[in-house]
């Protein structure tokens, strides 16, 4: 194996007509109770959002799976996880998501940066994922 083949770095941006403490709230719902999946399904993701919060699947009834932990939070600017996310083998992912100031409202910029034995598909599906999420937090500040 390549060392590309065991790493896996996105980044994706978007600029919104919002101040930074609403488009840093629709960050926090979205990742949690608002976090769909691009066909409206819903991921039944919860955050908390704190230092070592969760950030997990709550399937009811017990089941559930781990996705990461809040590594640093600085509202209204900043939000890191850490985890195994979505992936359900040998691999930890780190997120990061900044909400700086720019001109009209301010830019979203999401970096996934991840390591281990990365599934083809789950290597192809994440720019679609992130960039389905960073729509869906334009729409719920504009």
């Amino acid at each position: 194996m390549k060392l590309k083949d065991l790493t896996l770095d996105v980044e994706q941006h978007i600029d919104i007509k919002a101040t930074p403490e609403k488009a840093f709230a629709a960050v926090l719902h979205r990742l949690g109770k608002g976090n769909t999946r691009p066909d409206g399904q819903s991921l039944e993701l919860l955050l908390e959002p704190k230092p070592g919060g969760r950030w997990y699947r709550d399937r009811g009834n017990g089941i559930g799976h781990l996705w990461g932990f809040v590594q640093v939070i600085k509202p209204p600017t900043l939000l890191e996880l850490s985890g195994p996310m979505f992936m359900s083998y040998p691999a930890i992912n780190h997120l990061e998501v900044k909400v700086e100031p720019a001109s009209g409202g301010c830019r979203v910029t999401l970096r996934h940066r991840a390591i281990g034995m990365i599934d083809p598909q789950h290597r192809k599906g994440v720019s679609t994922g992130w960039n389905h999420m960073l729509s869906e937090i334009k729409k719920d500040c504009e």
